[in-house]
């Protein structure tokens, strides 16, 4: 595995990066005695649910069900593997990694992968200032951008051949597989025979840089009208699409809390060039919770520059959606004069614009304009229908001093009375209200005790909720295990997580210490390590004695006889027929 490392390290590592440090310039945490309290990184709420342990120095998310230490954490939100997240965390504290004692391998495979994409960054853009790459720069000078913009973003060219890029970086020592794995190149077989070809050729390329300045990705567009129009890296070790931003590394040095996002790169750094150096485009209009998290902390409103067309309303409905969840604002441009932000900057300029920066729609004022267009207001079924919509809208308002002054908008716009648009708006939030507390307390019911979203869990919930008891029992009261080592193995254990986190807590257990929290938890996998880490941090009503570790043990030792009855492939074959003559 690639995570033994000296455990002796570790523990000084997690020592000198006291967890609420590190995790405050991500989250804005809240003491509460012994804990800490935010809105979760790592996926959208509204109602903080992420819990950080002061006392175990770990954290838990009760709403996503994250969980782990000071290492998992800076894994998580930066993306990175094991190796290269302590090795994050001990430039932090200044401390150097050990020479040995550790398995490298991932961490060797991403830096090649990082190390590869920025030779093949310079490689696609000294290809557009040579003789074959003028078709290419040709192209870029037509669409309006100049010289200091292209190297700016480091635009290039793929050349028309089938190998340009694989022989040049095979000449610097790079192997197939490594260009295959960095999706730079392509693998075929055929007739025993294996090929290698660029991934990108005869395209004019857009390098995809991190907030680190890695560059992780490349994008690639046509020069004419062929299909397909754009071709971008796949998923990688070190790339993945739906947590991509692109120009993030340039925006968020601009100096401004708000970030104007586009549909495409080719925007952003028209944008870019026109003076709206806070411009980013998403790449794919989904927008999962890892690029509004990651948008998030750099922003405390969003812009959407989205097309005018079907496709780029949707995406804009989409993104209010998902960034309703967040605390960051959102206004709407209202992209007249032209389908995208570059066609405006084109036909009007710069302070075009800007003015439609300035009168940009917040969400609930897009909305509403939305809903409006779709009913003939001047009849009274138009009216009737216009505010059934647009009172959910209203309701879903946090702040009553801005809900009234829509109320009171409405009201003069359309001739109703306040009174009646208020009144709906309250019963429509009481609803609200009600389905939200029903859905908070199937979601505590779901999260109590029982392990989340572990597909092999087996057993009654009594049999569970003893299993988590027993560990609990085990790592607060270590000396109970020499009572009754005869009977504790991992075979009494109903899941594969109670029997992962029984052979981590072993070793601790035989030796008679308190287990090392970090380093137990760090040998699971993600979503084992999470539930060890809510077993950990809630306070499981066990008073840690013998006679309640031995009911433990019993109960699972039943429940195990139980099952094994129940599943025929642990019957005799003489057993498993009396099955079907009794």
């Amino acid at each position: 595995m690639a995570n033994r490392l000296n455990e002796d390290f570790l523990r000084e590592l997690r020592e000198k990066n006291e967890i609420s440090e590190v995790i405050s310039p991500y989250v804005n945490l809240r003491r509460r005695g012994t804990t800490m309290n935010g809105l979760c990184p790592f996926h959208n709420e509204k109602t903080p649910s992420f819990t950080v342990y002061l006392d175990t120095q770990s954290f838990y998310c009760f709403g996503c069900g994250a969980g782990g230490d000071v290492i998992t954490f800076i894994r998580r939100i930066e993306n990175l593997g094991y190796i290269d997240a302590v090795k994050s965390l001990a430039q932090r504290a200044g401390m150097a990694l050990p020479e040995d004692g550790f398995d490298d391998v991932i961490s060797k495979r991403r830096r090649r992968i990082l190390e590869a994409n920025r030779e093949a960054a310079r490689f696609f853009h000294s290809s557009l200032m040579s003789e074959k790459g003028k078709i290419c720069l040709d192209y870029y000078l037509s669409r309006g951008y100049s010289m200091a913009t292209i190297r700016r973003f480091g635009m290039g060219y793929a050349p028309d051949d089938w190998r340009a890029l694989y022989n040049h970086l095979h000449s610097l020592g790079y192997t197939p597989g490594e260009l295959v794995d960095a999706n730079l190149v392509r693998k075929s077989e055929k007739n025993g025979k294996v090929n290698y070809y660029d991934n990108f050729r005869n395209r004019a390329i857009i390098p995809i840089i991190d907030v680190r300045g890695n560059v992780v990705a490349f994008g690639g567009r046509v020069l004419d009208d062929s299909k397909p129009k754009y071709i971008n890296t796949s998923d990688t070790l070190v790339y993945k699409k739906g947590s991509g931003v692109f120009a993030l590394n340039l925006a968020k040095d601009s100096g401004e809390r708000s970030l104007i996002i586009t549909e495409g790169y080719m925007d952003t750094i028209a944008l870019h060039q026109a003076g709206f150096k806070n411009t980013i485009a998403c790449l794919g209009t989904a927008l999962p919770d890892e690029q509004v998290n990651l948008i998030s902390r750099y922003a405390d409103e969003v812009l959407l520059a989205y097309d005018s067309d079907e496709a780029g309303q949707k995406a804009v409905r989409r993104a209010i959606q998902a960034f309703s969840k967040t605390g960051v604002k959102v206004r709407v441009l209202a992209l007249s004069g032209g389908k995208d932000p570059d066609e405006i900057i084109k036909k009007y300029g710069p302070e075009r614009f800007r003015s439609i920066v300035n009168g940009a729609a917040n969400d609930v004022e897009y909305r509403l304009q939305s809903i409006r267009s779709r009913y003939n207001i001047m009849t009274d079924d138009g009216k009737v229908g216009f505010m059934r919509e647009a009172v959910t809208v209203l309701a879903a308002i946090s702040s009553e001093i801005e809900r009234d002054v829509y109320i009171n908008r409405l009201s003069s716009d359309l001739g109703i009375s306040k009174d009646a648009i208020t009144a709906q708006v309250k019963s429509v939030r009481k609803r609200s209200v009600r389905a939200k507390e029903a859905e908070e307390m199937r979601r505590i019911q779901a999260s109590s005790f029982a392990p989340q979203g572990a597909a092999s869990v087996s057993g009654s919930v009594g049999a569970r909720r003893a299993e988590e008891a027993l560990l609990a029992n085990l790592m607060r009261s270590p000396s109970n295990y020499r009572k009754f080592s005869d009977k504790l193995s991992a075979d009494i254990f109903l899941t594969e997580f109670g029997k992962a986190a029984f052979e981590a807590l072993l070793p601790y257990l035989e030796r008679g210490e308190s287990p090392e929290y970090g380093q137990v938890i760090q040998s699971l996998d993600g979503e084992q390590a999470a539930i060890l880490s809510k077993i950990i941090n809630t306070k499981i009503n066990t008073g840690n004695t013998a006679a309640e570790c031995s009911d433990c043990i019993d109960k699972l030792i039943e429940e195990k006889a139980k099952s094994d009855v129940a599943d025929p492939s642990a019957l005799s074959d003489e057993d498993f027929k009396k099955l079907f003559n009794s």
